[in-house]
């Protein structure tokens, strides 16, 4: 009986194992399925690892977003811009929020990649009846039209990164601090 199950040894077939396992010399010569090289985690990544942190978009750009949203210790930077969809890193500093915000022509996502605190949705500014916990791994959707506010209720900074359709600042972008940021956001009438 034919297992649709079942793993086959060679890269070309469907339901390739994850990591190298097969014995054949394609395959463990070929970089992608090559266990031998090894990517280092978190805490065991050196200077020479870090990532630039700067923006790469529109042109194709791929990252490991966990590393790079941890590295990052600005209010906020932006990753990558493209036409349609912009991708920002933020570090929020304990006891401080993003700030009472609304994008009434764009969704947002976030993604908490280390740290935690309270996020806080709602239909008017004086009425945020959405709140959640949130932490590592949480995602937040923001729909468009919604006042939306994150407060790092943690000890640590609270590092995450946010996907804004359609980009939502100025290609480039590098708030520092949320003053900074505050500043930049007044001065172009958001």
């Amino acid at each position: 009986m034919y297992n649709d199950y079942k793993t086959y040894p060679c890269p070309y077939f469907m339901n390739m194992p994850m990591y190298n396992t097969c014995p054949c010399s394609y395959c463990f010569n070929t970089p992608m399925y090559n266990t031998n090289q090894y990517m280092p985690f978190n805490d065991e990544m050196e200077d020479a690892d870090l990532i630039e942190l700067k923006d790469y978009g529109p042109k194709p750009f791929v990252v490991n977003i966990n590393e790079a949203t941890k590295q990052n210790n600005t209010f906020r930077t932006a990753l990558w811009t493209g036409e349609h969809l912009q991708v920002t890193l933020m570090s929020i500093n304990p006891g401080e929020d993003i700030g009472l915000e609304i994008h009434p022509h764009l969704d947002q996502f976030l993604r908490i990649e280390e740290g935690q605190g309270i996020v806080k949705m709602g239909n008017r500014k004086d009425k945020l009846d959405f709140q959640r916990r949130v932490s590592d791994d949480f995602a937040i959707m923001i729909p468009a039209g919604t006042w939306h506010n994150i407060i790092n209720t943690g000890d640590i900074p609270l590092k995450l990164y946010s996907i804004y359709a359609p980009p939502q600042h100025p290609h480039g972008t590098v708030h520092k601090t949320k003053a900074e940021a505050e500043a930049a956001e007044k001065e172009h009438g958001h």
